[in-house]
């Protein structure tokens, strides 16, 4: 028998949208949604039945009938902290992501959508692996002050797929290995994996670990006070100074690697000087992460957009090759993780979670 899995990830402009016979594509396509649209709607949430919508179009388009479908599985949205895993969409993960309780995001549409679509289909709906997946050891959630709590926000889909991929591959269990993989992107979320679980791990989300392309990482906190202060900066701009405008783009003006490559091959020393810090930031806290495991690491896995980049890979490795072997997997195939997620439940060999509210 053959699954056909239909796999739905929201972005704030964009839906992109997969059909898999099993884990093999079948299609992939990228639904854009324009600025102008966008603005009609006060809340992620209104975008509901545009998306939906434009959704049902692409699907008749393709001649793809819900009915026909094993399995509808959508990114997950931003939930309660959960640990890993696939999940079945239920009433009360639907009413969290239809009030915002945890947050809003694009991706919070995933699974109402998917759930719609399932239904409609008499199949299951599902979510895999979302970013607030937590799983941190104890240790790991004290931040230095007891009001404030470290939390677990990172790029779980794709560490948890690059990581069963790759113990396939040599013939051992995700679960039975010590790994430290960093998603190098736009944000950058470097885990200690062991025995399955990510038990220590930057919350990439608000800019804290390594700096990034557009994230400022762990910075001299009395510092940054001083400028909040001395500015009298609000909660957005604090924010954004955090999370979007900092690292390169605060450096450079940019948070295209490929740019900033071109500019140091043309002999642009500053550029050369941020790059390079960059990639020692994120070194050290790949040496970080060997802690939770006394150092006893199989391997450094390096994911992500910019792991594309051979000059950024090839100087981690000088770096952290000391630790254990390099492993370099680039990109985010964030819909065949999806659909990999729900095909280990749909054959048996995972069974899907319930998410408690």
């Amino acid at each position: 028998m053959v699954y056909k899995i239909l796999t739905i990830n929201p972005g704030s402009t964009s839906t992109k949208i997969g059909l898999y016979h099993d884990t093999v594509e079948v299609f992939v396509g990228n639904i854009g949604h324009s600025t102008k649209d966008i603005a009609k709607f006060t809340t992620v949430i209104d975008q509901f039945e545009y998306r939906f919508e434009t959704i049902t179009a692409f699907l008749s388009s393709k001649n793809i009938k819900v009915s026909d479908l094993s399995a509808v599985v959508a990114r997950g949205g931003l939930l309660k902290p959960m640990v890993g895993g696939t999940y079945h969409i239920t009433a009360s993960m639907l009413d969290d992501l239809k009030h915002n309780r945890y947050g809003a995001h694009a991706c919070n549409l995933g699974g109402i959508i998917a759930d719609l679509l399932a239904k409609e289909g008499g199949c299951p709906g599902y979510i895999v692996d979302p970013a607030v997946v937590d799983e941190l050891a104890p240790v790991a959630r004290l931040s230095g002050r007891p009001e404030i709590t470290r939390k677990s926000i990172f790029h779980a889909l794709n560490h948890k797929a690059v990581a069963k991929r790759f113990a396939k591959t040599i013939n051992r269990s995700y679960d039975s290995l010590n790994l430290i993989i960093a998603h190098l992107g736009g944000g950058i979320s470097i885990a200690c994996h062991t025995f399955g679980e990510a038990v220590d791990v930057n919350n990439a989300f608000d800019g804290e670990g390594p700096f990034s392309p557009e994230r400022a990482g762990t910075i001299p906190a009395k510092q940054f006070a001083d400028k909040i202060i001395s500015e009298k900066l609000d909660i957005n701009t604090i924010a954004s100074l955090l999370a979007g405008n900092g690292g390169l783009v605060a450096y450079l003006g940019t948070n295209d690697v490929r740019e900033v490559e071109r500019r140091i091959a043309a002999g642009d020393k500053q550029a050369e000087l941020v790059y390079q810090a960059m990639i020692y930031t994120i070194a050290k806290s790949i040496g970080a992460a060997a802690i939770p495991v006394c150092g006893k690491v199989d391997y450094i896995m390096l994911t992500g957009g910019i792991a594309y980049s051979e000059q950024l890979t090839a100087k981690l490795t000088e770096y952290v090759s000391f630790i254990a072997p390099v492993v370099i997997l680039p990109g985010e195939n964030e819909l065949q993780a999806l659909a990999e997620g729900a095909y280990r439940v749909l054959i048996g060999e995972e069974s899907a979670k319930e998410y408690i509210q």
